[in-house]
């Protein structure tokens, strides 16, 4: 796999090499804002922080950047990079954070840029970017050359179910409900919901109704439901479930709503989740802008994974500006891995955590692109992409890989920012990926993956 995906275009990276040559230059993905959430941006005051002694070839070619953010833990490295001066010191001194009311707005955003009154880039599900350059999801299927940069996070997500349903066997493993799904199925189907199709908390959700031996599209009811709606339409009944990120369990089961039958970390431990990624002719355009960004995002990342901070990173986005929540303590608790569930379980593991940085596995900043690839090969999986994306051991997925995933500059970055050696990956691939089901994903074998999962759309 690392031969396949190190097959980058060349001339791409000698065009972007280039331009800075001379001058060297990731719970749910979810999206469930406040619900009196109108959109908007924010100009916080970043903290004092010292300037980076940034050499005549590394300064940024811009000052100014826009960059679009949902207000859930994903965006917790954009905020801090924000809020304690690190986009600043490395010289982007005018980074606007635009919180975004939902993922279509996002996506809708990005397509018009910052120059039509847009954003740049951002926070994203996966794999939304890869998406929108093929001009899958975009207005009149225009394709919008995005570059994935980095990923934000790794944990910070679960399943959350309306408490009507506790004590019936809704939980990670889904055997003993089994009988309940197809019960309703006859009458009235379980309803789960997600605020945007084809991407993390959807395939979140799908997988572990699968795994149970349950069909997400014959023996449930999936719909997409406006982020701001999700707590309310749990709360009058009329939606079962829905993938949900912090910090909406705590607030789910104080509120007597939900509870909690399994956590993504639990799904799949240190999976991948949201990721930061740009509008390519952006990044084309300010390549040593788009490293000073990474940088600053790097070292939020850092910050954010020495869990004596979690207390004031907790502070900084329950703020008005950002999450707009009543009290820090909603997300101090699964800050440092500790979740009531709802259902009288109890997790108190920092392995279970949100990590931005290093997880159990290794780097999680670094955007892997076998990674990418479980994504593509989901969509696939559920009909969402054609079946040709993985014919030829997934050479069209690898394509498109390619060109979107550029974890080449973000290598770049972390050299010049005096990353250590040890903590930037050498090789594209994470290896083979394991999940609660004991079913493996090997990146090099994606036909073999599909053949092995009982319940899919393909046929392979």
């Amino acid at each position: 796999m690392t031969e396949f995906f190190n097959q980058i275009s060349r001339r791409k990276f000698i065009l972007t090499a280039g331009a800075s040559a001379g001058a060297v230059f990731l719970k749910g993905c979810l999206g469930n804002p406040p619900e009196n959430l109108t959109g908007g941006s924010t100009q916080a005051i970043p903290t004092a922080q010292t300037v980076a002694n940034i050499s005549p070839e590394q300064k940024p070619e811009t000052t100014t950047v826009k960059l679009g953010y949902i207000p859930i833990v994903e965006a917790a490295p954009l905020i801090i990079a924000k809020e304690k001066g690190f986009f600043a010191k490395y010289g982007m001194t005018n980074v606007d954070l635009s919180k975004q009311a939902s993922w279509g707005s996002a996506r809708d955003n990005v397509e018009i840029g910052a120059a039509g009154g847009g954003i740049d880039g951002g926070q994203w599900q996966m794999p939304m970017p890869h998406l929108i350059t093929e001009g899958l999801i975009t207005k009149g299927n225009q394709k919008i050359p995005m570059y994935v940069l980095c990923q934000l996070i790794t944990h910070g997500n679960g399943i959350a179910i309306a408490n009507k349903h506790k004590d019936k066997g809704i939980s990670l493993q889904l055997a003993s409900a089994k009988s309940l799904f197809k019960e309703l199925k006859s009458s009235t189907p379980f309803t789960a919901a997600f605020t945007f199709p084809h991407v993390n908390q959807d395939l979140w959700i799908r997988y572990w109704l699968a795994a149970g031996g349950i069909d997400p599209d014959a023996d449930v009811k999936l719909l997409t439901v406006p982020a701001a709606q999700t707590v309310a339409n749990m709360k009058t009944g009329t939606m079962d479930a829905f993938s949900t990120g912090d910090p909406w369990p705590y607030r789910l089961v104080q509120d007597k709503i939900g509870y909690l039958a399994a956590l993504t970390a639990e799904i799949w431990k240190n999976h991948p989740e949201e990721y930061f990624a740009m509008r390519a002719d952006w990044v084309d355009k300010n390549p040593k802008a788009t490293k000073a960004i990474l940088k600053a995002i790097m070292e939020a990342q850092q910050w954010l994974d020495n869990f004596d901070n979690r207390k004031e990173a907790a502070t900084i986005l329950a703020g008005r500006n950002y999450f707009n929540l009543p009290s820090p303590e909603i997300l101090a608790g699964p800050y440092q891995g500790k979740y009531d569930m709802g259902d009288g379980r109890k997790v108190d593991d920092k392995s279970m955590a949100a990590y931005y940085w290093k997880d159990g596995k290794g780097n999680v900043s670094y955007p892997y692109k076998s990674h990418d690839l479980w994504f593509i090969v989901e969509n696939v999986r559920w009909g969402f992409l054609p079946k040709d994306y993985v014919a030829n051991n997934a050479a069209k997925a690898r394509e498109l890989i390619n060109k979107v995933n550029r974890e080449d500059i973000w290598k770049e970055a972390a050299k010049e920012a005096g990353i250590a050696t040890a903590d930037i990956p050498t090789n594209p691939s994470r290896g083979v990926e394991e999940f609660f089901d004991g079913v493996k994903f090997d990146p090099e074998k994606p036909e073999e993956y599909l053949k092995s999962l009982q319940i899919k759309k393909v046929s392979v």
